[in-house]
């Protein structure tokens, strides 16, 4: 029932732009903290940028800083990722994460397939 699906994705050379798109369902999104993490091959995967269920964005990876910005859509159940400046290091497969915490607990966590994003030239 709880989907979260990527799109976006692709090949784009440096300096280019992408929007990743993180469309849910199954569950009342406007409640949930969404994150978008990334892993390259070889790589730990890597917690990129949080929103909050009200909005508030927050930037893990310094090397996205001015770059990357999270963004949300209650009415639409979708959370984007907008990828301006690529540089070459940015690729990896991007996936969405949806997280509900109570009282400092952690009861649902829920994540999407992925989808790939390369940066080259």
């Amino acid at each position: 029932q709880v989907q979260l699906v990527e799109s976006g994705g692709g090949l784009v050379q440096p300096g280019g732009s992408l929007r990743l798109s993180c469309v849910a369902s199954g569950f009342t999104f406007s409640n949930y903290g969404m994150r978008w993490y990334r892993q390259a091959p070889g790589k730990e995967r890597e917690l990129v940028l949080g929103i909050s269920s009200t909005g508030f964005s927050t930037t893990y990876a310094n090397s996205v800083k001015g770059r990357f910005t999270i963004s949300r859509d209650n009415a639409k159940s979708t959370l984007y990722l907008q990828m301006n400046n690529l540089k070459p290091e940015d690729t990896a497969v991007y996936l969405c994460n949806a997280r509900y915490r109570r009282n400092s607990v952690l009861l649902d966590d829920y994540w999407g397939q992925g989808t790939q994003v390369t940066v080259s030239s």
